[in-house]
């Protein structure tokens, strides 16, 4: 997968936890918990593009790691969602696998490029 396509990928995640916030009841915890998942959940594409224009390749692992904090944050606000039952799980399963893929992704890209940057 080139960048572009984890571009978009982060993009359509982004779009998908805006949704899901919107889809949440208007309660108390729910209104907690949404200002939370939606900070974290959209700053992952605009984080990756911005590590897309690094400077560098430790310009570039810095900027991940931003990406993959934010998205283990997501994660566990997703979870926390299901665990609440704000929403339900069946419902959730499809954006929880999607956080999950795009952070084993990044923690990837994260490995690799510091092998890398080792071996010069």
């Amino acid at each position: 997968m080139d960048k572009d396509e984890l571009k978009q990928r982060h993009k359509a995640f982004a779009i998908r936890v805006v949704r899901m916030v919107d889809a949440m009841p208007n309660t108390i915890s729910s209104a907690a918990i949404a200002r939370q998942v939606i900070r974290s959940g959209t700053s992952p594409s605009a984080n990756y593009r911005a590590a897309c224009i690094a400077k560098s390749e430790k310009d570039f692992i810095n900027k991940l790691k931003m990406v993959e904090e934010e998205l283990d944050e997501t994660l566990h606000w997703l979870e926390l969602i299901v665990d609440c039952q704000i929403l339900p799980e069946d419902r959730m399963r499809d954006i929880i696998q999607e956080c999950s893929e795009l952070l084993s992704i990044t923690v990837a890209a994260i490995v690799s490029t510091k092998k890398s940057i080792n071996k010069e």
